[in-house]
């Protein structure tokens, strides 16, 4: 399994957003168990995408990072292309279908 890298300030987020091309962010709760049970998925599934750059965000220890990109739940998974937000999934995640979003924009970018 990948592992993610933590970010612990709204600066690390932008700064790993800028200086990589394909950039995922997952942002999660300490208490959310759909959080807790969904990242080990989503680790195996980046199994597949090796040119995408993990991290981690605990949205309870960088509270500004719900404003920055309008988060209103937890988890929420973003991927980032060139700093351009892409994909954006929360809290309920079909992983077939994310699989598929991830597989389309990976195909065109990281060849």
């Amino acid at each position: 399994m990948r592992e993610f890298k933590d970010l612990h300030s709204i600066e690390e987020i932008d700064t790993f957003i800028n200086e990589h091309q394909l950039a995922f962010l997952y942002i999660s709760m300490p208490n959310c168990s759909v959080c807790h049970g969904l990242l080990p998925q989503v680790q195996n599934l980046m199994e597949n995408y090796p040119q995408i750059q993990l991290a981690h965000v605990d949205a309870s220890e960088v509270e500004a990072v719900a404003g920055k990109f309008s988060i209103f739940t937890a988890p929420v998974l973003l991927l980032f292309v060139e700093g351009k937000e892409y994909v954006r999934e929360a809290r309920i995640v079909h992983m077939d279908l994310f699989n598929d979003k991830l597989k389309k924009i990976y195909e065109n970018v990281a060849e």
